[in-house]
């Protein structure tokens, strides 16, 4: 899920904790929106290497469902809540707690660290404004 996060910007709740398996094309490395907070939201979104291989790791370890996070408290559902899995995971790596959204903002941070334009960087986040693209781009990389 952290490759995933990192190297889409997805919203963790409204557009990857929902998201089918058929909302994947590994083939032509992209995924789709289906369901976004924002109307913007709705897109088909490119993959990286790294992301079209976490999300093909994920997609295997999902098993036979339609969701790509299934529910393991509902067989026919997907996951609502990573908070435990998530503090789990970074207790375990000894890093201090931080948000398991803040994610979207380093991959709003990488994108321009590496050049992007910023007009580029609020489209590749799915959003209609540049202001919420500066809120994402403050955040610094630890």
């Amino acid at each position: 899920m952290i490759r995933i996060l990192t190297e889409t910007g997805l919203r963790v709740y409204k557009e990857l904790a929902s998201m089918r398996k058929d909302q994947v094309d590994l083939a032509n490395k992209t995924i789709f929106i289906s369901d976004s907070k924002t109307p913007t939201g709705v897109a088909e979104v490119p993959l990286t290497d790294i992301a079209v291989e976490a999300f093909r790791s994920q997609i295997e370890e999902a098993g036979p469902g339609p969701w790509l996070f299934p529910s393991p408290l509902n067989p026919t559902g997907y996951q609502t809540n990573f908070r435990k899995p998530w503090e789990t995971a970074l207790r375990k790596a000894g890093i201090p707690y931080f948000r398991l959204y803040d994610l979207r903002s380093t991959y709003a941070t990488r994108l321009s660290a590496g050049g992007v334009a910023d007009e580029w960087v609020t489209q590749m986040l799915r959003q209609t404004d540049a202001k919420v693209f500066k809120k994402y781009s403050q955040m610094k990389l630890r």
